[in-house]
């Protein structure tokens, strides 16, 4: 595969900090790239997992099981791609793979990402955000911190806000 159809992230947030992408990432499943590391489709990735410079994407599609789980394990990070931001299906995918499959590995957003998505896609589990490309730097990580208080448990904060305050003596009974 040409390498020159190769997509290099503009704007990668990673652990809410701004970072130079090492990654490539490749659409095209019917051809390994030269270029490493880079990120291929999952069915690319897994007839080559052990190559320690490819990474898979998950399609928002992709049914997540035990034995894909487990091989998961193994990736260096994994990518879930937002075909349109309207798309949730993604932010089920970081979740199972971080509270029912417990993988610690980076989860990258990737694809139809914009800044209104992010501070959402953190509680969901992921760490990693590859911005679209007219989506601005300064814009995402405001939004990132534009909330300090999160009401609801997610993967990020695993209790309830009521919970917390009963916990601390600031609720009432």
């Amino acid at each position: 595969m040409p390498d020159a159809q190769l997509q290099h992230t503009q704007t990668l947030i990673k652990m809410g900090q701004p970072e130079q992408d090492e990654w490539a990432l490749s659409r095209i499943d019917d051809a390994l790239p030269t270029r490493r590391p880079v990120i291929v489709p999952l069915s690319l990735w897994q007839a080559n997992a052990d190559d320690q410079a490819l990474a898979p994407w998950l399609s928002s599609d992709t049914e997540l099981s035990d034995e894909l789980a487990g091989q998961l394990a193994s990736a260096p990070l994994v990518a879930i791609d937002f075909p349109a931001f309207t798309d949730g299906r993604g932010y089920t995918l970081a979740r199972l793979l971080r509270e029912r499959y417990r993988f610690e590995g980076e989860i990258r957003a990737i694809g139809d990402v914009l800044v209104d998505q992010l501070f959402y896609m953190t509680r969901c589990g992921f760490d990693a955000l590859a911005l679209r490309d007219d989506q601005h730097l300064e814009d995402a990580l405001r939004a990132l911190g534009a909330f300090s208080v999160s009401y609801q448990p997610a993967v990020d904060v695993r209790e309830a806000l009521f919970e917390r305050r009963l916990r601390e003596g600031n609720g009432h009974a």
